[in-house]
């Protein structure tokens, strides 16, 4: 059986730069698309805007807009999978710092609920308008998008779990019980169960969120993390 030649290292090498070059001039044409839609997102207040004025905004091509985005579903897609990234990498950047992992997990969960909350001085189309829709209509794009985040309290669950502060358990089904109560409970945000309800705070979510995942007491493992 003949040998086949093994490749020339120089030709490797050109090879390898050339791709790397045309993988960060498609990053920095995708970014620059990017920032054009949440430009005009600002601005607008709505994520009402075309594809076309996309393009014209970011200065490029119809044609290079096509080649990374079918349409604008899949743009709005990036922008909401974007956001949502940003914030794990917050939340994780703020947890990490504590030696306690049962106060590097509640300061996680006070985290989110801040994050999710309503600020009726900012308008956020993004979640309020494109994340609804999504979640009616392509659910399963909601769970990839939400995924950095389900890693991350799913980690600070582990650490809290190893450590013995609350009992072994199924961390990445935990997980996605927390940060499905703490997010609803931040959109329903001063919406009273009754008339005489005060709006839910962050502590209290966090005290619901340890009793559910400890199963005592929320107030019976206060003092292990104030």
């Amino acid at each position: 059986m003949t040998a086949v030649p093994e490749e020339p290292a120089w030709r490797q090498r050109a090879v390898e730069r050339s791709t790397r070059a045309a993988k960060l001039r498609a990053e920095q044409r995708v970014q620059r698309f990017l920032d054009s839609a949440q430009e005009l997102i600002a601005e607008k207040g709505t994520t009402d805007f075309t594809v076309q004025e996309v393009v014209d905004r970011s200065k490029q091509s119809l044609r290079s807009f096509y080649q990374h985005f079918d349409g604008k579903h899949e743009l709005m897609l990036a922008l909401f999978e974007d956001a949502l990234s940003k914030s794990a990498v917050e939340i994780r950047e703020a947890a990490s710092p504590m030696s306690d992992p049962l106060t590097a997990l509640r300061r996680a969960v006070e985290m989110l609920y801040q994050q999710s909350h309503p600020n009726p001085g900012v308008q956020r189309p993004l979640f309020s308008d494109f994340a609804l829709q999504l979640l009616v209509k392509h659910p399963s794009q909601v769970a990839t998008a939400h995924h950095p985040l389900l890693m991350v309290f799913t980690e600070l669950i582990e650490q809290a779990s190893d450590a013995g502060v609350i009992p072994a358990g199924k961390p990445r089904r935990q997980a996605a019980l927390v940060m499905q109560t703490v997010m609803f409970a931040a959109q329903a945000h001063g919406v009273p169960a009754d008339s005489h309800a005060h709006p839910v705070t962050s502590e209290e979510i966090w005290e619901f969120c340890l009793g559910g995942i400890s199963g005592v007491p929320a107030a019976a493992g206060r003092s292990a993390t104030v």
